[in-house]
């Protein structure tokens, strides 16, 4: 926000005509048709899926450098700040229904499917099929003809516990830093925040070794059977969340180097801390429900 006096912003501020909108639908088109193609084989998916990235990740910079130069030219008012503040709220509650149906696939499978087709119902389909979780060898679980490669499940020692600690150590020193600020101490603010970011850099480099570790040891890929596809969508879509939520914080670390907030306004902060804090309850019950339980 910006930290021009609320007697100088206007009631509401209405941006005028804009093509970011257009733009940024048009790379996204791009990248779905490109991936779509580069999946099924398509040589210039992979071409299309590169230009889409570059178009609405261009778009993006210049959406969002257009909002930081309204914030801190004194455009936006309470309302503006009311209206983010809703967004944000909105957008994360989207981001709790879908990690919730990721984690209601999860329940589906181990409690209802894989008991449904170890039934006695079932046992001349699937003799040979064990309803067992998790699945430690092929057959054992959504393979009784055999076409799921045996593999071994990855339990919470050590790499993701020592993620767990990185994680919600992350959240601690950016509670530090949103109070550092609110207190006007911008060096401690701008320290705790530079920690924050690192220890998210770190959380991603040690799940890129552990995804390593696991399909080069314990042979457990995306078609490893329910356990693998569940197991991978949510841990690979959450470090995705952990890496937007990483750049979100250092824009932010960024601009606070720049002195773009005050001890009062500040929603840019308090939004990218709001989504921190969320992916750190995310990952607090994926790593309950996926690595112990």
């Amino acid at each position: 926000m910006s930290s021009a006096t609320h007697g100088s912003t206007p009631y509401y501020f209405v941006p005028g005509p804009s093509r970011h909108p257009a733009l940024a639908a048009l790379g996204l088109f791009f990248v779905i048709l490109g991936a779509g193609q580069w999946i099924n084989g398509v040589g210039w998916g992979v071409y299309s899926l590169t230009f889409g990235m570059i178009l609405f990740l261009s778009v993006l910079f210049q959406w969002f450098s257009q909002a930081v130069g309204e914030s801190e030219g004194g455009s936006y008012g309470r309302k503006i700040d009311m209206s983010f503040r809703w967004s944000m709220s909105w957008f994360i509650f989207s981001e709790v229904m879908f990690f919730g149906a990721f984690f209601t696939a999860l329940w589906w499978a181990r409690s209802h499917s894989i008991p449904a087709l170890g039934s006695l119902e079932n046992a001349l389909l699937w003799p040979d099929f064990k309803a067992v979780w998790p699945s430690m060898a092929a057959g054992a679980t959504a393979s009784p003809a055999g076409i799921v490669e045996p593999f071994s499940t990855v339990g919470p020692f050590w790499l993701p516990t020592i993620n767990t600690a990185l994680l919600l150590s992350s959240g601690v020193t950016l509670t530090i830093a949103h109070h550092a600020l609110r207190d006007g101490n911008r060096a401690r603010t701008l320290g705790f925040m530079w920690v924050t970011v690192l220890l998210g850099l770190l959380f991603l480099f040690v799940q890129g070794y552990e995804y390593a570790h696991l399909y080069s040891e314990l042979n457990l890929k995306l078609s490893s059977g329910i356990y693998g596809s569940t197991f991978y969508m949510l841990t690979g879509f959450h470090g995705f969340h952990v890496f937007v939520g990483m750049l979100m914080l250092l824009f932010i670390t960024l601009r606070l180097g720049k002195g773009h907030f005050t001890a009062d306004k500040h929603f840019g902060f308090e939004g990218a801390a709001w989504y921190w804090h969320f992916v750190d309850v995310v990952w607090l019950g994926l790593y309950i429900l996926v690595y112990w339980l």
